[in-house]
């Protein structure tokens, strides 16, 4: 069964985290959600910490987003938005795109701003990513780890060796699904 899950700002920011979630999403491991403001947020996150990066190059990732899964991008949330208490009122428009998307999940860093209380009139879990993805290995565990292998393949520049791979995973928070990859190693 494929979860739908919101991907906060904080989980979109780094570029390896977003590119091996989306890679999940690609292969249909699960159904990702966000809104223009999740968007605006990640980018605009980026360009203040790596303004290296320039517009041109974060604004190409969006398009390629929104290209890639043009359902993604939820709208008509807005009206929700006011209705909704988390502990922080800025947080209310993530909560508002998983309750308009039927999402099950808002995967994200920041827990403490998505108290289960406050989630659970919607039947919506927050979620680190690590945590999420242990339940997308739970689902069906070659067709992951076939989506693994093909999201290291396309790594090219420069190519990652499978330790290189799991440990850039690793750095990313994702030591739960390291775990189940080491056991893997051969097939990734």
């Amino acid at each position: 069964m494929t979860s739908n899950a919101v991907l906060d700002a904080c989980v979109l920011y780094s570029s390896s985290l977003r590119d091996f979630l989306l890679r999940l999403a690609y292969d249909r491991r699960f159904l990702p959600f966000w809104s223009e403001e999740i968007q605006d947020e990640w980018k605009r996150n980026l360009l203040q910490n790596r303004p290296d990066l320039g517009l041109k190059k974060i604004e190409h990732t969006r398009r390629e987003m929104k290209k890639y899964f043009p359902n993604a991008f939820i709208h008509g949330h807005e009206s929700t938005i006011s209705t909704l208490q988390l502990p922080d009122i800025k947080d209310r428009h993530v909560l508002a795109v998983a309750v308009h998307a039927k999402a099950e999940y808002i995967v994200t860093f920041n827990l403490k701003d998505f108290p289960a209380s406050a989630l659970a009139p919607y039947q919506v879990e927050a979620v680190l990513p690590d945590d999420f993805v242990v339940k997308v290995i739970k689902d069906d565990e070659q067709p992951f780890i076939d989506a693994v292998a093909k999201h290291r393949a396309v790594l090219a520049r420069p190519p990652k060796t499978v330790e290189e791979y799991l440990a850039a995973l690793e750095k990313q928070g994702l030591p739960k699904t390291v775990e189940f990859l080491r056991k893997h190693k051969a097939e990734i």
